[in-house]
């Protein structure tokens, strides 16, 4: 009885029979159809699943608003942030908890999704790791904020920092557009950008040394750290599979409190990266 029934449906029988002649149909019209006109039907199918797909990319992509503000304490970071939002002076102290609000974008654009979301993290050293944890993931971009007057004193402690940031941000499935904002140039002894990259590099290529020599407490199943810049290249950021980008700032400005801040450059790099 089975094979009764196989042979009908293979001869044309069944629901299979009922599509037959259109099947039949289509492959004779793909016979006859000239070569040329399939390769750029072709070409055309495969252009449309490659906007399908970048859709869905920009799309994920455009879900994450958020530029975390990152540093130490006292780098700025929160009369950057109001800085950014207002635009105007005010005093104020060290964060213990986040901050957030919708940055309108000055880019002259009139096109939906021309906005972000800072969100002012806290740099003291209990707190900033366990902020960056719960944030990290909705970031489009870290800004990651230094004291350019205060950076030679702080170097370790700059370098040691970022080193995490850095790893965190490799690892994230988005990798976020990546800024160092080297801010307090309006200070005389502020160390110039291109001197905070150099130190930078060298600081992070011997925590990456120290890093790598230390005993492992990992056990087989676990996912080994990843690794800064190239193995048994002295390190610089242009190694990184993210860039990271250096730029020049001040919240304050350099003709005091009543004055307005220096964060051009800032701005248009949010602009660019929105």
């Amino acid at each position: 009885m089975a094979s009764a029934d196989f042979r009908r449906v293979a001869d044309g029988g069944g629901a299979g029979g009922t599509f037959q002649p259109y099947l039949d149909s289509l492959r004779q019209e793909l016979q006859q159809t000239d070569p040329t006109l399939l390769s750029v039907v072709v070409a055309v199918l495969a252009v449309l699943l490659t906007l399908v797909f970048w859709k869905l990319i920009r799309s994920r992509r455009s879900s994450q608003r958020a530029v975390l503000l990152v540093g130490l304490c006292d780098s700025g970071k929160t009369l950057l942030f109001v800085r950014l939002l207002t635009g105007l002076y005010r005093d104020t102290q060290t964060s213990i908890t986040d901050s957030s609000a919708v940055y309108r974008v000055n880019n002259n654009r009139l096109t939906q999704g021309n906005s972000l979301t800072l969100i002012d993290l806290p740099g003291h050293e209990s707190l900033r790791l366990q902020f960056l944890e719960r944030f990290k993931s909705s970031a489009r971009a870290i800004v990651f904020v230094v004291d350019s007057a205060a950076f030679q004193r702080e170097v370790k402690d700059v370098a040691e920092f970022l080193y995490q940031v850095l790893i965190d941000s490799m690892g994230l499935k988005n990798t976020p557009s990546f800024l160092i904002a080297c801010n307090k140039q309006d200070v005389a002894m502020a160390k110039s950008a291109k001197l905070i990259q150099q130190q930078l590099e060298k600081e992070l290529n011997t925590l990456r040394v120290t890093r790598s020599a230390a005993p492992s407490t990992l056990d087989s199943s676990s996912t080994a750290p990843a690794q800064l810049g190239k193995k048994g290249k002295e390190f610089e950021f242009s190694q990184l599979a993210l860039k990271v980008e250096f730029l020049e700032c001040s919240a304050k400005g350099g003709r005091g409190d009543a004055g307005s801040a220096d964060i051009q450059d800032l701005e248009k790099w949010l602009a660019k990266i929105a």
